[in-house]
């Protein structure tokens, strides 16, 4: 416990840190610090619109950030959810408008094949990991390029819808996710987000397998030793991770958009990655730090308006959290026991 408590502590001052040297780049492009959180704060929470904004953004950022926690868990990084939300997205949306089925049939066979999509979309990576010990972090973000090419060929080239834009036609009604306010398209996404982060948190505290992925997380041989079949959990590990990736693409476009589109849901990936990351590998946690970059998505957007700022500024904040938070994860890691040369990562 002191040790995760110790995680938590030397992560959240990396945070602040990251967030001082922000501040320092707002005053460099001639804004106030304090009129640009003050924008950003009253652009995601100002208002009953802004707020469900706000969950929107942070919905599949949660997803993703739920499929990063699964693969840390387990030692392993999972930089290719951004494909495979990707691919979940385009096969969700070919089986919405594919398709004539019974409403709520239709939507889980939509879902189910999103995730299916992001399984099969990483089996290989993964397989490659088990059988060869390869790295994984190369093979998976390789596969991020190829995913989006090859939805955006589909797209423009087989399924396009008629007019001017690259979009494949709309999903049928009977395949969209139910929006859970009139005014805003946010949807039943993210009660899948939160009901799927407190059941991931459970699977890892109380069942034989998630305690089994964690100790080889922590330390892989010593797991071997204990009689863990390490070669069959990390194959385990990347195809759920990978499936709860391509999920997130269906719930963006079974509940947002309601169609596939070329760059339909930018960077979420990468965000959740990030999100997972500041939560320690913490499901529950990971629902913080979601909506702590739905935050600033949503937020941004008045940023240009209110301010002299420009919204760019976000990244580049977003870019200083992840520098400060590696940097103290390798300080952690090389500050560790003896022990901590056998391990990759530890959450």
């Amino acid at each position: 416990m002191s040790g995760r408590l110790g995680a938590l502590s030397g992560q959240a001052l990396a945070i602040v840190l990251a967030l001082a040297l922000g501040a320092v780049v707002v005053l460099a492009v001639g804004e106030s610090p304090t009129n640009v959180l003050v924008t950003l704060i009253n652009g995601a929470f100002g208002s009953p619109e802004r707020i469900a904004g706000t969950l929107l953004q942070a919905t599949p950022i949660l997803v993703c950030g739920i499929a990063a926690c699964i693969s840390l868990r387990g030692g392993l990084f999972n930089i290719g959810i951004e494909g495979q939300l990707f691919m979940g997205g385009f096969a969700a949306a070919w089986v919405g408008f594919s398709f004539s089925l019974p409403p709520f049939v239709h939507m889980l066979a939509a879902i189910a094949s999103a995730a299916l999509a992001g399984l099969l979309w990483i089996a290989i990576p993964a397989w490659f990991r088990a059988r060869y010990n390869t790295n994984e972090v190369v093979s998976t973000i390789l596969t991020n390029y190829v995913a989006v090419l090859i939805t955006s060929y589909l797209t423009i080239n087989i399924f396009k819808a008629p007019g001017g834009l690259s979009e494949t036609p709309p999903i049928l009604p009977s395949a969209h996710l139910p929006e859970l306010f009139s005014f805003s398209r946010l949807n039943w996404g993210l009660v899948i987000g939160l009901a799927l982060a407190v059941a991931v948190h459970f699977f890892f505290q109380r069942t034989a397998r998630g305690y089994a992925i964690s100790e080889m997380g922590a330390n892989p041989r010593f797991a071997e030793y204990g009689g863990i079949d390490i070669k069959r959990q990390c194959l385990f590990v990347l195809l759920a991770s990978g499936a709860v990736g391509g999920l997130a693409g269906g719930i963006e476009a079974l509940g947002v958009h309601h169609r596939f589109m070329e760059g339909f849901a930018p960077g979420f990936g990468f965000d959740g990655v990030i999100a997972a990351l500041l939560a320690n590998g913490s499901p529950l946690g990971t629902i913080a730090t979601a909506l702590f970059f739905g935050a600033l998505r949503n937020g941004s957007l008045l940023l240009e308006v209110d301010t002299t700022a420009s919204r760019e500024i976000i990244t580049v904040v977003q870019a200083l959290i992840i520098l400060a938070v590696s940097a103290e994860i390798t300080i952690r890691r090389k500050a560790g026991d003896s022990t901590a040369g056998e391990r990759r990562w530890k959450f």
